[in-house]
């Protein structure tokens, strides 16, 4: 997997970054300038050097001939993560569709597509992260134009599903807002969902349509395969019991690692108080993991309490970096060796620090945008990790 890791002070130096991306008929570079208009300007460079990836690995296995036309393929991006929209374009040897999002004065969202997609399957790629009601009402209404424009399909692409932690009461007279979230994506047209890491496996079944569940796993697994860190020595910690079994998966990958459990006792939202552990942790090198860190309160305490129980380090790795405030205060008071995130939420520049390393799931998400037109499943083991069913 195709990895982007950097600091603030590179980042601002260079004011650019290049990204090799392994594309499904070759491989391409992508270089990505930042103009200071805040908009992206990606260039596409042939660089017949890089190699893939194991696990994303084209050539391992004996593809099915693609029956569908290609050129039926549209990639749409809203303004929510259009960097990522760019990465995921390049890996497939597309160029991103035309489309005009503006706002007007009083705040409502205007849409209008600038090429024909009739007949079209057309593949929208739109986190809902912060502004979250913002970018969701946004999405909607891409959805709805490109139903109005006769395509043939629509598929949300959702690297960050928001309000996906509210997917149960726990307490009476509170609503179930990831419910009512899929049923406005159901309503406005989308046929599909290709979401990465929903907070709970649950709010699948909250659609009425099919969903796709990628998993950002692998790409936070092959970089740490590539650091020097022995076997014998890591340990899995999941932040919270209702973790455990994301926990247990990584580490079942990573040589089938001890695991170790932080208690935690949560008082209020974004509040959260570590009471104990649960495993042996001394000496060792610890790999925290979870879905999301949002304040990094649950992570931040659960870190300080691995180095009172004797860790040697400790390392944070999450798929989306919400990063609300006071999150990179905390993530970067020296607690972490390391923090390991992935880009399907946008990190502004501000909030770069040293310890922060960003990977990217282009690959991941192009691959199965692919498998999803081809009707191509991941049956095969070497593609399990992708959830295409």
């Amino acid at each position: 997997m195709a990895s982007l890791a950097f600091s603030s002070a590179n980042l601002a130096a260079t004011n650019k970054f290049s990204s090799a991306i392994p594309a499904r008929n070759g491989v391409i570079n992508c270089r990505v300038n930042f103009k200071e208009n805040g908009r992206l300007n990606t260039q596409i460079l042939t660089n017949e050097q890089e190699t893939m990836p194991n696990f994303l690995n084209l050539n391992q296995f004996e593809r099915i001939p693609t029956k569908k036309d290609d050129n039926r393929l549209r990639i749409f991006s809203g303004t929510a993560n259009p960097l990522l929209s760019e990465e995921v374009a390049c890996y497939m040897g597309l160029d991103l569709g035309k489309i005009d999002i503006k706002r007007f004065a009083d705040g409502e969202i205007y849409v209008q597509l600038r090429e024909s997609v009739r007949g079209c399957d057309v593949y929208l790629v739109q986190p809902t992260c912060p502004p979250a009601n913002e970018n969701l009402m946004e999405l909607l209404i891409m959805i709805d134009a490109c139903r109005r424009a006769s395509a043939k399909t629509i598929t949300a692409v959702i690297p960050y599903f928001g309000y996906a932690r509210a997917d149960r009461k726990t307490q009476g007279r509170e609503s179930i807002a990831a419910k009512l979230v899929a049923n406005l994506i159901t309503e406005a047209g989308a046929d599909r969902v290709l979401a990465c890491d929903l907070h709970s496996g649950q709010s699948m079944g909250y659609f009425d349509i099919p969903v796709d569940h990628v998993h950002g796993q692998p790409v936070i697994l092959d970089y740490l395969a590539s650091k020097t860190i022995k076997t014998d020595d890591l340990v899995v910690v999941s932040p919270d019991v209702g973790g455990v079994a994301r926990a247990r998966a990584f580490a079942k990958k990573l040589s089938d690692a001890p695991l170790a459990i932080v208690d935690k006792r949560r008082h209020g939202h974004n509040v959260a108080e570590v009471m104990n552990l649960i495993g042996d942790v001394k000496g060792k090198v610890a790999v925290m993991v979870d879905d999301m860190i949002d304040t990094a309160g649950t992570i931040s305490k659960g870190a300080a309490l691995l180095h009172h129980e004797g860790a040697r380090e400790v390392y944070a790795c999450c798929t989306h970096a919400v990063f609300s405030p006071p999150a990179i205060e905390r993530l970067s008071s020296g607690l972490f060796q390391e923090v390991i995130i992935t880009n399907t939420v946008p990190v502004s520049e501000k909030n770069y620090f040293p310890q922060l390393t960003v990977l990217s799931v282009a690959n991941l998400l192009g691959e199965s945008i692919w498998r999803v037109h081809d009707d191509y499943s991941g049956g095969y083991e070497h593609f399990s990790g992708l959830g295409i069913d």
